[in-house]
């Protein structure tokens, strides 16, 4: 059997494409020389993300540009989106004046797509070998997918930078590296007491909605959110020049946000006739070995040091001293912030007395 130029490159060298971008793109630079006219294509995969459906991938010929569209899943659990392509098929059908082309790559009802609009409508010979060619597709998208899926998986429960960590290291224990950051420790206040007192679904509603406030505003400015421990959150914002100014002011900046947020989730709960959530948090500069611990055969990737004790230790402090932040004095001196001093206090668990300091009104 002869297979065209195309056909031979997905059955041979595809399924190492980096991405689906590329993917799209060289599939459809192919089917050009392979005589096929195109004015555009689309490729759309389901994605397994907590609160993207879909993405889709849209490729103009004429300068060879990809864009990408998203569509968010729906509220809900066990939801999976509608998964049928539509942004592709709205944007091909503006492109040019030819009928949109689409094959399922796979008879799964979330399966690729792939999509194809030509200056004119297409021959039925030409139709016959857009379909051909999302039959060849098949092997290597479903190749790009399980990597995908893998990466996907990986960045929802341990975030971007840990996720790319762990898949281009080894599944050793102590395998990691030092590293120095701004370290945000934050814990909910009376969860134990909200537990016992209300049903589980407002218990994770309230959690959800704390989480929302205080890792957005984490990754809103650059940070990376280590662990959910219980109700309390561990995050770090990397220093990643010479000076950890950027890292620590990224930090600050994430507590105001936090606190915004969680002032307008206490308006809210209010007017539902709910008590609001109150939080602590602290903030420290230091190193961490960041990398697998855990036993031989069950790792976990998270931070650990002598700098991660010491955040949670002074987290603690934020009740007894009667504020919400409180930030140390390693962390002070990196950055312009107007802080205010509140002494040198011994934390419990760690050697050296700590310097102090809280934000206006915090």
């Amino acid at each position: 059997m002869q297979l065209s130029p195309t056909l031979t490159w997905l059955v041979d060298e595809a399924s190492a494409s980096p991405g689906a971008d590329r993917f799209l793109a060289e599939l459809g630079t192919r089917l050009i020389e392979d005589g096929v006219p195109l004015a555009g294509g689309a490729l759309t995969l389901a994605v397994p993300h907590p609160l993207v459906a879909r993405r889709t991938w849209l490729w103009r010929a004429e300068n060879g540009a990809v864009i990408e569209a998203v569509g968010f899943a729906p509220a809900g659990f066990g939801t999976a989106g509608d998964l049928s392509g539509d942004a592709g098929r709205s944007w091909l059908a503006g492109l040019a004046g030819g009928a949109v082309h689409e094959d399922k790559v796979s008879p799964a009802s979330d399966g690729p797509m792939l999509g194809w609009i030509g200056p004119r409508p297409f021959t039925q010979s030409e139709s016959d070998r857009l379909r051909d060619a999302a039959r060849f597709a098949a092997a290597p998208l479903a190749a790009l997918s399980a990597r995908a899926t893998v990466t996907a998986a990986l960045e929802a429960y341990l975030g971007k930078r840990s996720a790319a960590r762990v898949l281009t290291g080894p599944l050793r224990r102590e395998v990691g590296e030092t590293i120095r950051a701004a370290l945000l420790f934050a814990d909910l206040r009376g969860f134990t007491a909200l537990s016992e007192a209300e049903p589980p679904a407002a218990v994770i509603a309230a959690l959800g909605a704390w989480f929302d406030c205080i890792a957005g505003a984490v990754h809103a400015f650059g940070g990376e959110v280590l662990k959910f421990i219980g109700d309390g959150v561990l995050a770090i914002f990397p220093v990643t020049g010479l000076s950890p100014r950027d890292a620590c002011d990224a930090a600050l900046r994430a507590v105001a946000s936090a606190q915004a947020g969680m002032a307008h989730l206490g308006d809210a709960r209010r007017e539902q006739g709910l008590p609001p959530l109150s939080f602590g948090v602290a903030l420290h500069l230091g190193e961490i070995l960041w990398g697998n611990v855990g036993a031989a055969d069950r790792l976990d990737f998270t931070a650990i040091g002598p700098a991660v004790n010491l955040v949670s230790r002074l987290e603690g402090l934020c009740r007894p001293l009667g504020r919400t932040v409180l930030i140390s004095g390693a962390l002070a001196a990196e950055t312009t912030a107007n802080l205010i001093p509140l002494g040198t206090h011994v934390l419990r668990g760690i050697a050296s007395p700590c310097a102090v300091y809280t934000v206006p009104d915090g």
